[in-house]
């Protein structure tokens, strides 16, 4: 059984444990943090489902005078996992990075570190054989994964030359106040991160896009035009992205008129905390221009990292080689496809 330790319970690391929670070939050894946060208050409060460990020894007299139960300090429990998931706030995870080497430590790093911190940018579905034996790997962000996945799904079946993205940003999580009340749109510089890390990730594919920040929280909207090798149908991408585990197909007529449905239906659904693993593609926007095929991508920006980190833990751990047995492996366990 593999151990693994989650170090950040915020938005990502919460998520995180609860995931690799699930897999039944992982342990969660227990969690780390450095502040007592709503995070780590409502882990008190559900019974320490999970062992919390402090950071350093002041984060441990903080847990304490909280009345926050703490089983232990980050350098304690070290020794005890095979690989580290770091889901601190960027910048954190490259200093800890020491930290994991020292102890012999394979780590994975999200999305906020810079790229240098790792040995492999990766991508469970993309790139899943270079993470294999690495000791250090990066995630993409949220935006990025989710749009690799529709792509990589389309490039393996009729071969992808290059892709133009239009992202309508959320500007901050749900329960978020850093950026403040705003009434405006923000556009940054083109080209996007997001198609840069596309082509680190799939370099064959030329790739170019534009961000708009836009005052909403529940999920990114992405529009993608993408050229293929081979001609291809409207009706054969959505056959194409229906076969894929991660991706939903949803329709407007069937009240999925937004982000905010997405978001509904998930609650609904009893998701914990109304997240989706899944990117949802609206299959009332797959047309066709000429050759080129467009479509529309919704991202569940909190959650959506989730399943390709734990590919992650798969490939650096050599747990699984074969990158499809990898894949559907973690999707088994996460209960994706299970609504086909």
């Amino acid at each position: 059984m593999v151990k693994v330790l989650v170090v950040g319970y915020g938005v990502i690391g919460q998520r995180l444990a609860d995931g690799v929670a699930l897999q039944k070939d992982m342990e969660l050894v227990g969690v780390v943090d450095a502040a007592v946060t709503l995070s780590t208050r409502s882990l008190k409060e559900k019974g320490m489902p999970y062992k919390l460990y402090a950071a350093f020894p002041e984060a441990k007299e903080k847990f304490e005078a909280a009345g926050i139960p703490v089983s232990g300090l980050l350098t304690d429990v070290l020794n005890d996992v095979d690989i580290v998931l770091d889901a601190t706030t960027g910048g954190v995870g490259a200093k800890n990075k020491a930290l994991y080497a020292q102890h012999g430590k394979k780590a994975i790093f999200q999305g906020g570190e810079k790229n240098e911190v790792a040995d492999v940018f990766f991508h469970g579905y993309a790139n899943y054989e270079k993470g294999l034996g690495a000791d250090f790997l990066k995630l993409t962000s949220c935006n990025t994964t989710g749009l690799i996945r529709a792509v990589d799904c389309l490039d393996r079946k009729v071969g992808i030359e290059k892709v133009a993205i239009t992202i309508v940003r959320r500007v901050a999580d749900p329960g978020d106040y850093h950026r403040g009340l705003t009434n405006a749109l923000q556009v940054d510089k083109a080209p996007s991160h997001q198609a840069l890390d596309l082509m680190t990730i799939m370099p064959h594919v030329d790739a170019t896009g534009i961000l708009v920040h836009t005052p909403v929280t529940h999920g990114h909207f992405i529009t993608v035009v993408a050229t293929p090798k081979k001609d291809i149908s409207a009706e054969e991408v959505i056959a194409a992205f229906k076969e894929h585990d991660r991706i939903r197909v949803v329709r407007l007529e069937d009240g999925f008129l937004g982000n905010a449905s997405i978001f509904k239906y998930a609650r609904d659904l009893g998701r914990p905390r109304g997240d989706l693993y899944e990117i949802c593609v609206w299959e009332d926007t797959v047309v066709k221009s000429g050759k080129d095929v467009m479509f529309g991508i919704h991202i569940p920006q909190e959650s959506v990292t989730i399943p390709e980190s734990i590919d992650g833990i798969r490939a650096a751990l050599e747990m699984q080689t074969d990158r499809l047995e990898a894949v559907e492996t973690t999707n088994k366990y996460l209960g994706l496809g299970a609504w086909k």
